[in-house]
């Protein structure tokens, strides 16, 4: 397999494992490369994919990662597979679709009849929750595959699986259900919006432990609430005439900010060239105009407003930094990108390509997803709560509803490299587009 990472034989025990990289060009000439680089996944929580200095905005200002894009190989084409951040965030950390790992909404349904409000109880919901979060102890998760490499891991942010410990995290903040406030990250939630501990801590006892790292920064930003600090609320309340979106993109440079702070962690402690750093967000985010919450087309839907991200790779002097604009990727492609750069084989069950992997990428050219109810209707079936499939293939996108849930609703067709904000539906006039990429997505995923 020319494309593929291709991992020499382990010289002595006391030697690291190197790693000869061949993948079509995307690396440059530095060769051998050692087999456990430091891995930093970034991950944003709400943001849309236009709302980056680097992809064009016009008013919001991320100067730290619009450097972070200049240094990185940047795919602007990058998807998540559902536009809602427990299962995002559970795909991300395992390499599995929704329906793979079974984690398909961000809350068990509540009991029929159980009371609500502050204070209300139910014990229905509470153990089905519990068992929920149990099905992260088998999975095949990046910190608990990068500790057969020796890897300390560190868990900081959203969070919804239990403890750290679930995901199989030596480190983390978050102590999780049935903790006091552990539904979504705890403790983990301080991060970023109230400094950077424990991660100083964490690199340099790594450091000196002479082990490398895993760090998970998926920060509680710029989601709401959108409270940003002053200085940069003052910056952008006279270039919008809305109260609650200038407070919206406030906080897109808050976020950008605390990944400047945690990117200049790695250089101070002179760990930077050999650390690979990944960014994506786990879902996007269409500000209302009215008040600080989403609109339709973004978070929770089918369409790109909530599902569509930049996905960066910087690793210094192994991956050279390059912009592209048409191949497509997924969140799902993570996984595997980690495990083959540090030496670990991306197990079969995982259906992502490396993201250094560009021929494969481009002979894949597609990308695969669906999208749920926000409360999982039945743990052990995911289609119970599925509302629609979507595939975007080449320059087209099409959102398939679940028949059997949604029995009135139409398939949608775009051509996303015309009309990239899905303003024009073509279903109608391209049949023999929806005939074909229905079969794909029944070849992907028939529920």
């Amino acid at each position: 397999m020319p494309t593929r990472f291709r991992t020499a034989t382990l010289l002595s025990s006391g030697l690291r494992r190197v790693a000869l990289l061949l993948v079509g060009g995307i690396l440059t000439a530095a060769g051998a490369l050692a087999a456990t680089p430091n891995v930093v996944l970034i991950i944003a929580d709400d943001q849309a994919w236009t709302d980056y200095g680097f992809m064009g905005h016009p008013a919001i200002d991320t100067p730290r990662l619009d450097r972070l894009s200049e240094q990185s190989l940047t795919y602007t084409r990058g998807y998540v597979p559902t536009s809602l951040c427990a299962p995002s965030l559970a795909s991300i950390i395992t390499g599995l679709y929704p329906h793979e790992h079974g984690y398909v909404g961000n809350d068990p349904a509540r009991t029929p009849g159980a009371p609500r409000g502050p204070g209300a109880s139910d014990p229905g919901r509470d153990e089905r929750r519990a068992r929920l979060i149990a099905k992260a102890d088998d999975w095949p998760t990046l910190p608990r595959r990068l500790a057969e490499r020796g890897y300390l891991s560190l868990q900081t942010g959203k969070w919804w699986l239990g403890s750290y410990k679930r995901g199989g995290f030596t480190h983390g903040m978050t102590r999780g259900f049935p903790e006091p406030g552990g539904r979504h990250g705890d403790d983990g939630l301080r991060i970023g919006r109230e400094g950077l501990d424990p991660i100083p801590a964490f690199l340099d006892e790594a450091k000196q432990a002479g082990r490398p790292f895993f760090l998970w920064y998926a920060p509680f930003l710029p989601h709401t609430p959108h409270n940003p600090p002053e200085r940069l609320l003052a910056k952008y309340r006279d270039k919008v005439d809305s109260p609650s979106v200038a407070k919206y993109w406030a906080m897109c440079e808050w976020f950008d900010e605390t990944c400047g702070e945690l990117l200049d962690l790695l250089n101070e402690r002179g760990v930077a060239d050999d650390t690979i750093v990944v960014y994506a967000c786990d879902n996007g985010w269409v500000n209302r105009r009215d008040r600080s919450a989403y609109a339709p087309r973004s978070k929770r839907s089918p369409y790109d407003g909530g599902l569509r991200t930049p996905v960066m790779v910087r690793w210094p002097d192994h991956v050279e930094p390059r912009r592209d604009e048409t191949t497509l990727v997924s969140t799902i492609d993570i996984a595997p990108t980690v495990l083959a750069a540090c030496g670990l084989a991306p197990g079969e069950e995982l259906q992502g390509v490396s993201l250094l992997e560009r021929e494969r990428l481009i002979e894949r050219d597609q990308a695969f997803g669906a999208i749920y109810e926000h409360d999982i209707v039945d743990l052990d079936r995911p289609a119970a709560s599925l509302k629609h499939r979507w595939t975007v293939h080449g320059p087209w996108k099409l959102v398939l509803p679940y028949q059997q849930r949604l029995p009135d609703a139409a398939a949608e067709l775009y051509h996303v490299a015309e009309d990239p904000h899905e303003r024009r539906e073509v279903a109608e006039s391209h049949p023999e587009v929806v005939a074909e990429l229905t079969d794909e997505l029944d070849a992907w995923w028939t529920p």
